[in-house]
């Protein structure tokens, strides 16, 4: 049970280190950028949709198939958090390609 905690433990930091600096700020409009991340996010193409979920999901299936935490980390980081690592890679190196030809 320690290994779900501590996988809720490092959600709940990731989610306040975002969330953190937007209720710290008094000064500054918070509105324009939240609308703009909003407008943003609904025009991702259905590929792009798809990648990113695909990308959170992928870890959580290996993360339950391999459980790093009774001992199997290097079999979860070259199937579970690798392929996702190297498939936004590809992306954006290819990306990159696409904007300069």
């Amino acid at each position: 049970m320690s290994g779900i905690q501590e996988i809720l433990l490092i959600v709940v930091i990731i989610l306040a280190i975002f969330f953190i600096p937007r209720i710290t700020a008094r000064n500054q409009d918070l509105k324009r950028p939240r609308a703009l991340v909003f407008k943003n996010l609904f025009k991702l193409s259905g590929s792009s949709r798809l990648a990113v979920v695909a990308s959170c999901l992928w870890p959580l299936a290996a993360a339950g198939y391999f459980k790093p935490w009774q001992g199997g980390m290097l079999p979860f980081l070259y199937i579970g958090i690798g392929p996702v690592v190297a498939g936004w890679c590809l992306n954006w190196i290819f990306t990159g390609f696409k904007k300069s030809g």
